[in-house]
């Protein structure tokens, strides 16, 4: 008798088992994890454009003093990219940034803003062929050019995890799921297109 109730009561935890793993894998099968996996991926990525944007920052002071070297009269460019790029260091980042659209837009303005500067000082380089045969130069340009790729890579990475994760939000089933278990899970920026960006380039020939 003894030996039975034991049976019944060893096939009733397996059933059970059965049952548990048979639900998970049911909740697993329609997104229940979704929301804080592409969470992390986002965060993931935007610690990769965090990273590439401070690389970028870190070879700004190099750069500026090798430029002027050979052409300190460019003071008004050379003076932009300084100030541009103390703006982007003295920026303080709230923990919610990717939440807080003002933040966020102010973090890209300021990095669009060094990215300007940037540009015009190596469209100034041109007029200087002593400067542009410089090794110094011509190694910090290698690296600038490939932290710019390594930005442009890190941003379109970063906006197609945003892109994921909220459409999960606003879709069902992420819906039903952000409602019963992911209240706290909010929408997160993302990178837009400058109007400058959108103007089409003025050609000329004289």
């Amino acid at each position: 008798m003894m030996a039975v109730i034991l049976s019944r009561v060893n096939t009733g935890k397996a059933a059970l088992t059965l049952l548990i793993l048979l639900l998970a894998s049911g909740l697993t099968g329609c997104g229940i994890n979704n929301i804080p996996t592409y969470d992390e991926t986002v965060k993931a990525n935007w610690s990769q454009v965090l990273n590439q944007y401070q690389r970028r920052s870190d070879l700004v002071p190099n750069l500026v003093n090798t430029v002027k070297g050979f052409a300190a009269q460019e003071r008004e460019v050379l003076t932009a990219v300084v100030e541009a790029r103390s703006r982007v260091a003295q920026t303080t980042l709230p923990k919610d940034i990717l939440t807080n659209k003002e933040a966020f837009q102010q973090f890209q303005q300021n990095q669009e803003a060094l990215s300007s500067a940037l540009s015009r000082l190596l469209v100034v380089v041109e007029r200087y062929p002593d400067l542009k045969s410089n090794q110094n130069f011509l190694t910090l340009q290698s690296q600038l050019e490939g932290t710019e790729n390594r930005i442009a890579v890190a941003r379109r990475d970063y906006i197609t995890a945003v892109q994921q994760y909220n459409t999960e939000l606003k879709t069902f089933p992420g819906r039903i799921w952000r409602f019963i278990l992911y209240s706290d899970y909010e929408v997160v920026e993302n990178f837009t297109v400058s109007e400058a960006a959108k103007e089409v380039p003025k050609v000329q020939f004289d």
